[in-house]
């Protein structure tokens, strides 16, 4: 809406801020002068973002230390703090015509605001990053995408919900470097991430492409193990004819009187019991549906007993789950509902992904046995052993540094702080290093656990905070020899979950092409995939039907060939448009 016209618009900005901060005006109402347009925006509309800032007046901020101390006491508010205009938000369009210091040093004449704390410009992803100043920023980037990917606790109630899929780390631990942040939103009470001794070496060439070495003997006593939860559910519903689903009991086999094994995991009732180990293909409830389900028509024959057809609920996996807990309900529409919940412990194999808190994401590529790791003159293998080459296109020096001072605080027994624009100074840290008796640098003087020498170079060897993200190699192992097919085009499936086939696509086609390998090509995209036998009349060109040709009423130019059967599937959908595709045969001459 246009408001109205003025002159002397400086007053009527200023005169507007004033009321505001005195409260007369809502605290979220933003207003700022458009030069190019010669407008006066006043915006109130929902959506905007807001930061609050402290008010510098004539050089000096309206916040001093005795609010600080009545705020501490708990005499202010931080609501006291926006009436008595101490404090104020601003939005993007009112931040272009401010001037806002990061410091109180930094105060010049012009400033009109002050910042209350640099690092509550970054959100809570990237507020976990410790010393992101000093990161190249996609990592900072990549970071808060995986972060939300990495497993760890997920509330003091995760053992009471049954979730469709949770994550959790068995053995969480709280990083040794940490920041404002995490302390502000109580990450070091629900954690997602374990406190790695890094070696930056390289090693076997297993390491190669961010890939990461681990010590066997970290994993067997928890690193990186995790607890995979899922569910089965089911419902036991009411049809409109009076019957209704059952759960039947497990079926006996005749001579042992005793379950069938698919039946083997049920209880009496025919529901599954907690704590079984269930297999692939086991059924978890041995639900039986009836065959009729809707009301029958006015006078037709009245059925005697409803007849059952079973639709038991089988577990699908490629392994074995234990049964943690069974839950049994009813929900709204008085069905009742039956919820597994299944359980599958994993410790880290080849393939796992795993990330520090620096965009520095690497799978799993070798784990070795302890006695093979190198080991420092203090007698500490490694946890992780990563490649040196990951550093210095990436420029991750917080990486670096938060090596250093995760080093320096299990040394003197303390939590350091990497929090963005401040934290432990790289200076302080390798004081601490140094007093007890370690290289400023933080590298080691290392022995071969192979050989038995000491190694040539002196290796950067520290804690690291690292997290297991949840893309796991089991979740997504995938072969196929045969196996199902589409019902429509009799081509195979799609996708891991149907045990589908590998595509090969037109650019992998075009390559083929290139190389000329044209047997190859129809063995991958005939053969294996969907060949069919029809035969075809040469006089007419269509498809017959056994041997006889129905257009041309006979039976002596029939041949029979073999064409995919999408092929033949377009042919037939053409027809029924009206459209005839004729296929002309040739005779073929040795």
């Amino acid at each position: 809406n246009i408001l109205g016209v003025i002159r002397d618009h400086r007053k009527l900005v200023n005169t507007f801020r004033l009321m505001r901060r005195a409260g007369f005006i809502n605290e979220f109402v933003s207003i700022s002068t458009n030069m190019t347009d010669r407008c006066v925006y006043i915006s109130s509309d929902g959506g905007r973002l807001c930061r609050p800032y402290i008010i510098v007046k004539k050089g000096q901020p309206m916040v001093n230390k005795k609010h600080i101390e009545d705020l501490s006491q708990g005499y202010r508010t931080f609501e006291d703090f926006l009436h008595e205009g101490l404090v104020e938000y601003l939005d993007v369009n009112e931040e272009n015509d401010c001037q806002i210091a990061l410091y109180e040093h930094m105060i010049s004449k012009d400033t009109t605001h002050l910042e209350i704390e640099p690092f509550t410009l970054l959100g809570v992803c990237a507020g976990l990053i410790p010393y992101p100043h000093h990161n190249q920023s996609p990592r900072n980037t990549y970071q808060c995408a995986m972060g939300k990917q990495a497993m760890g606790t997920i509330g003091y109630n995760q053992r009471n919900r049954i979730d469709t899929l949770m994550y959790l780390l068995v053995y969480p631990q709280r990083p040794m470097v940490k920041t404002k942040t995490i302390e502000l939103i109580d990450f070091e009470k629900l954690p997602a991430g374990q406190n790695a001794t890094v070696a930056v070496m390289s090693y076997s060439g297993y390491d190669i492409e961010d890939a990461l070495v681990l010590n066997k003997a970290s994993l067997d006593r928890g690193f990186g193990r995790c607890l995979v939860y899922k569910n089965a559910k089911c419902t036991l519903r009411r049809y409109t004819n009076q019957t209704f689903d059952k759960v039947m009991g497990p079926m006996l086999d005749a001579a042992t009187r005793k379950p069938i094994w698919r039946h083997s995991i049920l209880d009496a009732d025919g529901i599954c019991s907690p704590g079984e180990k269930v297999e692939n293909k086991q059924v978890l409830v041995n639900k039986s549906m009836p065959t009729v389900t809707q009301t029958p028509l006015e006078g037709s024959a009245q059925p005697g007993q409803p007849q059952y057809r079973d639709v038991p609920i089988s577990y699908k996996g490629s392994t074995d789950s234990y049964i943690e807990r069974v839950m049994i309900s009813s929900n709204a529409e008085d069905a009742f509902l039956i919820k597994i919940l299944l359980r599958q412990t994993r410790r880290p194999e080849i393939g796992d992904k795993f990330s520090s808190r620096h965009g520095q994401k690497g799978v799993c590529g070798l784990i070795v046995p302890q006695e093979d790791m190198p080991f420092c003159d203090t007698g500490i293998c490694p946890d992780i052993i990563m490649n040196p080459h990951g550093y210095p296109s990436r420029m991750t020096v917080g990486k670096l540094i938060e090596l250093l001072a995760g080093k320096a605080g299990v040394l003197d027994g303390r939590f350091h702080y990497g929090t963005a624009f401040g934290g432990s100074k790289v200076k302080d840290v390798c004081e601490d290093l140094i007093r007890y008796g370690y290289n400023y640098q933080g590298k080691d003087y290392v022995t071969s656990g192979i050989t038995g020498e000491p190694l040539e170079a002196y290796i950067y060897f520290g804690p690291v905070y690292y997290q297991k993200l949840k893309h796991m190699v089991l979740d997504k192992m995938h072969a196929r020899a045969r196996g199902p097919r589409a019902v429509l085009t009799r081509q195979p499936t799609e996708g891991r979950s149907r045990d589908g086939g590998l595509r090969l696509g037109e650019m992998e086609r075009d390559c083929l092409i290139g190389y000329g390998a044209s047997m190859l090509l129809l063995e991958r995209l005939m053969i294996s995939s969907d060949a069919f036998e029809v035969d075809v009349c040469g006089q007419c060109g269509l498809l017959g039907y056994s041997g006889w040709c129905h257009y041309c009423k006979s039976s002596c130019h029939v041949s029979s060939l073999r064409i995919p059967y999408a092929c033949k599937l377009l042919f037939q959908e053409l027809q029924s448009m009206n459209i005839i595709p004729r296929l002309k045969l040739s005779r073929y001459n040795e």
